[in-house]
């Protein structure tokens, strides 16, 4: 009998899409401590690429997230895009900080606060 080489348990049969959304959702819970219930009122969204009509402001190329306010009912969501910050990480270590640091900085742009407040492994200075 044939069978697969990995069962659906082990790490080595989640897709490289399945692998990105992990590290955004590790990267929001390590925020959650430092929100506490602001938290709750976030979603994150992983998309694959940003739409093609940018913001006027995102002139140096494509954004590597985005963060809409809450409107109503809807709350307030992050929105990560994988493809421009794969194409950005040059080991999985890389793609891990720059998630990390994308995360942080669209929670705090939404909450208004400096990214550093928000997570002090914050790396401002992009590299």
């Amino acid at each position: 009998m044939r069978g697969p080489l990995a069962w659906p348990a082990v790490p080595a049969m989640t897709t490289r899409r399945q692998q990105f959304d992990d590290l955004v959702l590790d990267s929001a819970a390590r925020l959650e401590g430092r929100l506490g219930p602001r938290f709750e009122q976030l979603e994150f969204a992983v998309e694959d690429v940003p739409p093609t009509d940018p913001a006027p402001w995102e002139r140096e190329g494509a954004p590597l997230g985005r963060a809409f306010p809450a409107r109503g009912r809807q709350p307030a969501r992050i929105v990560i895009y994988r493809r421009p910050i794969e194409a950005r990480a040059e080991s999985q270590r890389d793609l891990t900080a720059i998630v990390q640091d994308v995360v942080v900085e669209q929670v705090a742009g939404l909450f208004n606060v400096p990214p550093g407040d928000l997570d002090p492994r914050y790396d401002d200075d992009g590299g």
